[in-house]
């Protein structure tokens, strides 16, 4: 009862602050400009976005820096080093996602940083990452718990720390393409994360990683408030890249790294969906599907922005229970 207990409570606060933050950083976002630059070749649907405030993924993370903070000063969690990665590769990715957001609206374009600069910059969080894992006595190993097996990858379990968060941050931000998708999807992938963390108790800050988890699905739940259909503001590249290296690292620390692929199922088909698409245009000279990622092939099938949201939380769901019978009882 007292997880239980402890769940609710971070998911209540999240919500709570979520909501405060929405009411006071859209009207701040708004004066100040920040809006949203719409590419005309993703259709003429998404035309009437012009304009929508960006940046929003401070609506749901501030609330998650408030609360643990406030959590660790009343004394209810530690400060360990699980915890000091997460919210370190948390909050990187966030400010590489704002310097992102920034330069696009600054040049009312969809650039952003150079592919070279943003790929330094992860391998640097990468390699911090790496340095407190390793220091606290982290085993350089990938554990495929269901069939037990352990593949040792020495100093390669550096590169390979990179190689998720960088497929993972990329992942979630390739799928933040209509309104309320990115969101209601973190939040399915976040409870899944949480119940695996509050079942990894050989981990030493396991109830923190839980707890962040579930703030953070609060957190989320507010932003949806915002952020569904029609959205008063997008979370940005500031929100999108900052919970693909979260859910990255949870599933790296807790030892879950297989179980990502299934928790972001339909992130994975979203990035396929792309992969393919280029392979097919550079390749053969032929669209496989009708616009990448898939969201916008089924936008271009005529389904209703609320219906493809509706069917990938579907999709998403499944895949999420499936990752945790597989992380949990396999």
């Amino acid at each position: 009862m007292l997880i239980l207990a402890k769940t609710a409570l971070a998911m209540m606060l999240g919500f709570i602050f979520a909501i405060v933050c929405g009411l006071i950083f859209i009207p701040f976002l708004k004066k100040i400009n920040f809006r949203q630059h719409v590419s005309k070749m993703i259709g003429e649907r998404h035309l009437a976005k012009e304009g929508t405030p960006t940046m929003g993924g401070v609506i749901f993370i501030v609330p998650v820096i408030v609360t643990i903070f406030l959590l660790y000063v009343r004394g209810s969690i530690t400060l360990n080093h699980n915890l000091v990665i997460l919210l370190f590769v948390f909050l990187s990715y966030a400010l590489l996602g704002f310097v992102d957001d920034w330069l696009k609206v600054r040049y009312h374009n969809n650039d952003g940083l150079r592919i070279s600069t943003k790929f330094l910059l992860q391998m640097c969080i990468a390699l911090v990452f790496f340095y407190i894992f390793m220091k606290n006595g982290g085993e350089p190993v990938l554990e495929i718990t269901s069939l037990r097996i352990t593949v040792p990858l020495g100093w390669s379990f550096g590169l390979f720390i990179l190689l998720v968060l960088v497929g993972s941050s990329n992942a979630v931000n390739i799928t933040d393409g209509l309104d309320g998708l990115c969101g209601g999807l973190s939040v399915i992938a976040f409870v899944a994360f949480g119940i695996l963390s509050w079942n990894a108790t050989w981990m030493e800050g396991y109830q923190e990683v839980a707890i962040f988890s579930f703030v953070l699905v609060g957190s989320l739940l507010g932003f949806l408030l915002f952020n569904s259909h029609p959205a008063k503001v997008f979370m940005g590249d500031l929100g999108s890249l900052s919970l693909g290296a979260a859910m990255a690292t949870i599933a790296i620390i807790t030892r879950h790294e297989l179980s990502l692929v299934l928790i972001g199922g339909v992130f994975v088909i979203e990035t396929l969906s792309s992969i393919i698409q280029i392979i097919a245009i550079r390749k053969f000279h032929k669209k496989v599907f009708k616009m990448a990622p898939l969201h916008h092939h089924f936008e271009q099938l005529g389904w209703s922005e609320t219906d493809i949201v509706k069917l990938f939380y579907v999709v998403g769901l499944l895949c999420t229970m499936a990752a945790i019978t597989y992380g949990v009882w396999l």
